[in-house]
């Protein structure tokens, strides 16, 4: 299963974000993909939402994959320490 993320993930957008990604969490115990390579700006209630994907895959056994991560939004995973929590491709 793959969500794709695109323009800006902050405050207003994350809300629909995490009405929209509900239907993959079901499928939370496969390889879930996060394609990031449409994201253009993340805020901290986006980087809640990966939060929130990470601790459902995890404890449902399945593994989240980010792809096509921009400089500028590795820059952010790695102040926060995402880049750690996240297999980056």
């Amino acid at each position: 299963m793959t969500a794709t993320f695109c323009g800006r993930l902050d405050t207003p957008s994350a809300i629909k974000a995490q009405q929209e990604i509900a239907p993959l969490l079901e499928n939370a115990d496969k390889e879930i993909i996060l394609d990031c390579g449409q994201l253009e700006y993340i805020s901290s209630s986006g980087l809640r939402i990966f939060l929130a994907i990470r601790k459902e895959v995890a404890a449902k056994g399945g593994k989240v994959i980010v792809e096509h991560i921009s400089d500028d939004i590795k820059k952010v995973f790695m102040m926060t320490g995402f880049i750690q929590l996240f297999e980056v491709r």
